[in-house]
């Protein structure tokens, strides 16, 4: 299911088979059956057309925020870069480090717990933009900002 589907989907169904389940409930012959698929994939043709468009404007978008000099913007993507990596610094190494610790010397201290979900969601998210750093890097707006 694209992003499309899942943005403007029923109950997180896309267009095309919220259309499909209608759809088999009215069709009683084979040349109907037929027409329907037809239809149907070029619903689904044009549901993945609205998606490359859409996702080849936040490529657009992504790009001129990486070229912009300013670091407000051109900074926000390695600023959750490094939140990321220091969370799971955190979670990994010096929680479970600082509660051995504590428990060593008999001190019951609760550490703060990160809700590890949403930080992989981050840390992956963040990480599937790599790629356009390689881009940055390429292009040479890697340095301004």
């Amino acid at each position: 299911m694209g992003i499309l589907s899942w943005l403007i989907g029923k109950s997180g169904k896309g267009i095309v088979e919220a259309v499909k389940d209608i759809a088999d409930e009215f069709i009683t012959t084979e040349e109907e059956r037929l027409e329907y698929q037809l239809k149907r994939y070029e619903l689904e043709l044009k549901e993945k057309e609205l998606e490359t468009r859409l996702l080849e404007k936040v490529h657009e978008t992504n790009i001129a925020e990486a070229k912009s000099g300013n670091w407000f913007i051109a900074g926000w993507r390695p600023f959750l870069g490094w939140t990321g990596g220091i969370a799971l610094s955190y979670h990994f190494v010096v929680a479970p480090f600082l509660h051995s610790f504590f428990k060593t010397f008999g001190v019951d201290f609760p550490l703060p717990e990160l809700d590890i979900g949403i930080l992989f969601n981050l840390v992956l998210a963040m990480l599937g933009m790599a790629g356009l750093r390689t881009f940055e890097k390429m292009k040479g707006v890697q340095n301004r900002h």
